[in-house]
């Protein structure tokens, strides 16, 4: 059986043949007083490599004294070169072509397993080595299986994940916690493996705290934010204490629904309970705050944390960008630099985001040419997608266009679909067509792409090639991802699609929504109905736009809050430029803040006006 590790390390084919034959002739399990003496030498000089140098002259050492084939002495260098970030030397050293396997035991694959399930690259060697494993005859035990399941989790393999979940059934450890939370763990991060790991979850006969933060891990990750949520209300119910891993998680699924006030309930909780407060759940709390719409008191914690990381800056950063306040995040970004903290790259994307969000082309130029000269960052394409975001949002289309032409990199499918909505928001119409064309040319089974095809033909009044572009997607079975709104009210979360009657409420939220139209036609407002895509009569238009999913979740907030008390929405997709402009009337007639959060960023509308100042 050959290793897995390629290169054989040139210091080990230098030494071996020298001392092979002396080691061979006088094996080293002899339990002299000499050996065991040697075996602790070797032992604290591993303890003491900080550097691969050191460590190449250890491994000399442990030639030298014939101690090649001591389990205890190789799972130390093991042990050693993982944290050095060079397994691969220890597995080369260690399974050589001249070693003696017969006393290799379980703690030293162990060591190795665990050594390449950590890595980002090798994790697959880690179930080559639990099968070399058990191909030498050298049985697992309860430590062994949380390594061979976390390289599975790394790699996504469900049918390799199964099959492992097999073998700890065999080998009669599927009973204890460690290993079953690991296993729920594995299944979460696995494609299609959620209920596999649900089904674990419910039969294990005791759940700790890692258990239930394996899977409401889970189904954050999925983007299943309330079924996270409702887990961790089961989990206060059982009576297990979370930590702040299980909080950072809940945190986590509260910023994906944008609830506000589920958000400050989790705070309370956190200081009630006690529960430890390190930079990862201040990150959490400062990032859900900004993102659930209460920036000053993302930017209050912010100013009350010592410790703060990069994560820190840049969570405000983004939370100000999102929120159109993109003089306070370019403030922020250079008082950061100011205190010694280099900007990464990610801090740069909030930043260029900040000025996109708030209209300011020149210091997006700016930082976008500071970022590759001063800080001599490489940018990336989420870089170029700000900049040509920013261009785009200012209306300077052709200078978008011209930009992505001069990029360095091919433009993604991201870039070119933002390039595509701004030629069909300011008029650019065949230019769009022609961009489209070729986005559906390089991804024939993409459906947004489709989407901006038919809206473009819907502008130009294009009907016929608009009817077959939707026949074609019906056709290869695509569908458009319906807008919908989201709101929190009560300690629940309401969901709404465009013309949704499921709600108990629907009656009268449609009779609401009736009413809302007459009072906005009284006040002035003038309906868009370039943003309904369909064939149909100008009336039929404007019933259309009435029963969009924001209008219903504001016609519901309406019927069922005080009157003056702010209303907080979470839209899925952009907010189309109609419920833009009908919010802000709406703002004024009913004497309401509302706060929409969409795809992109924050809507503040209020007495008539919104926050964005239309660069939305």
């Amino acid at each position: 059986m050959q290793s897995p590790a390629t290169r054989t390390p040139k210091l080990f084919r230098t030494v071996t043949t020298a001392t092979v034959t002396t080691s061979l002739h006088n094996p080293p399990n002899s339990p002299t007083a000499s050996n065991r003496v040697a075996e602790q030498s070797c032992l604290a000089l591993l303890h003491s490599c900080d550097t691969l140098p050191k460590l190449f002259q250890t491994h000399t050492y442990i030639l030298k004294l014939g101690l090649q084939n001591n389990p205890l002495v190789l799972t130390k260098f093991a042990s050693t070169s993982s944290d050095l970030e060079d397994i691969d030397y220890a597995s080369s050293f260690i399974f050589s072509p001249l070693s003696d396997t017969r006393l290799y035991d379980t703690f030293l694959f162990n060591t190795i397993i665990r050594a390449y399930a950590q890595t980002t690259h090798s994790r697959e060697k880690a179930l080559w080595f639990y099968r070399v494993m058990l191909g030498y005859g050298v049985l697992p035990n309860k430590f062994t299986y949380p390594f061979v399941l976390k390289a599975c989790a790394g790699l996504g393999n469900l049918k390799l994940g199964k099959s492992v979940h097999g073998s700890v059934v065999k080998f009669g450890f599927d009973d204890d916690v460690h290993v079953q939370n690991t296993m729920v763990h594995m299944y979460c991060c696995c494609n299609g493996g959620i209920n596999y790991a649900r089904k674990v979850f419910d039969e294990m006969p005791k759940l700790d705290s890692v258990s239930w933060s394996a899977m409401i891990g889970g189904y954050v990750r999925l983007g299943w934010s309330s079924d996270a949520i409702g887990l961790f209300r089961k989990m206060q119910m059982v009576g297990v204490r979370p930590d702040e891993i299980t909080m950072v998680l809940v945190l986590s699924a509260c910023t994906d629904l944008g609830a506000l006030e589920l958000g400050k309930w989790v705070e309370s909780y956190i200081e009630k309970e006690g529960v430890h407060k390190n930079v990862e759940l201040c990150n959490a709390l400062i990032d859900m705050f900004a993102k659930c719409g209460d920036v000053d008191k993302a930017l209050k914690l912010f100013r009350d944390m010592s410790g703060r990381t990069i994560v820190t800056w840049t969570s405000v950063i983004v939370g100000l960008a999102m929120h159109g306040r993109g003089l306070e995040a370019v403030s922020l970004f250079e008082e950061m630099i100011g205190t010694g903290v280099a900007p990464d790259d990610v801090a740069f994307i909030g930043l260029l985001s900040a000025c996109s969000h708030s209209g300011l082309v020149e210091n997006g130029r700016k930082y976008f040419d500071l970022m590759i000269k001063r800080f001599k960052i490489v940018p990336k394409i989420e870089h170029y997608g700000c900049m040509v975001d920013m261009f785009c949002r200012a209306g300077l289309v052709k200078e978008a266009l011209e930009f992505v032409q001069n990029m360095h990199i091919e433009p993604n499918p991201i870039v070119l679909r933002t390039l595509i909505s701004a030629c069909r928001a300011h008029g650019e119409l065949k230019l769009g067509e022609s961009i489209t064309k070729q986005l559906i040319r390089n991804e024939p089974m993409h459906e947004s792409n489709y989407v901006l095809l038919s809206n473009i033909y819907a502008k130009m009044s294009h009907w016929e090639k608009k009817t077959k572009i939707r026949e074609l997607m019906d056709k290869r079975g695509m569908k458009k991802i319906p807008g919908s709104t989201m709101i929190e009210l009560d300690n629940k979360i309401f969901e709404f699609v465009a013309g949704d009657k499921s709600h108990g409420q629907s009656k009268e939220i449609y009779e609401m929504v009736d009413e809302m139209g007459r009072e906005l036609k009284r006040a002035g407002y003038a309906p868009t109905t370039s943003e309904v895509l369909q064939d149909i009569d100008e009336e039929d238009k404007e019933d259309a736009l009435n029963r969009h999913s924001e209008k219903l979740a504001i016609a519901f907030a309406l019927l069922n809050t005080q009157p003056g008390t702010p209303i907080r929405i979470v839209k899925n997709l952009r907010v189309c430029s109609d419920c833009h402009s009908a919010t802000k009337f709406i703002s004024k007639i009913y004497n309401r803040e509302i706060v929409v959060r969409d795809r992109n960023r924050f809507h503040y509308f209020k007495e008539g006006l919104c926050s964005c100042g239309d660069f939305w």
